[in-house]
């Protein structure tokens, strides 16, 4: 069976690293450090969820997801933001956009890897 394909994009070079290592052994992992590349690299590839930041040069998380969104070919993407940003207001602006979830840095691999088997694999 192919392996879920997961993007993550986030403009902190280390913390793509780490996240890479949490998910490569369960997971194919794409990782680029910005949402221009992200929306680049989704013009020819879907993956099957993708790890989001929120706070990114130019094009942030939300700017990223409402663009995905728009598009046919992504709509339907499961996104999950991993981020640093606590305030409420910006979480709420995130949710307003529907991610299947908003994760909060630091996060451990286990928190992790159960977050996105939720994703793949909902409870009932």
């Amino acid at each position: 069976m192919a392996r879920k394909h997961i993007l993550i994009v986030d403009d902190d070079v280390d913390m793509l690293k780490v996240l890479k290592v949490f998910l490569q052994d369960d997971y194919q992992v794409t990782i680029v450090d910005s949402g221009k590349q992200a929306l680049e690299y989704m013009l020819k590839h879907t993956p099957d969820l993708i790890l989001l930041d929120y706070m990114m040069p130019l094009f942030d998380g939300p700017h990223v997801l409402e663009i995905l969104r728009k598009r046919e070919e992504s709509k339907n993407v499961p996104v999950l933001f991993l981020t640093s940003v606590t305030e409420r207001d910006k979480i709420l602006q995130c949710l307003a956009l529907n991610p299947q979830g908003y994760l909060v840095k630091p996060i451990s691999r286990e928190e992790l890897l159960q977050r996105v088997a939720e994703v793949f694999e909902p409870k009932e």
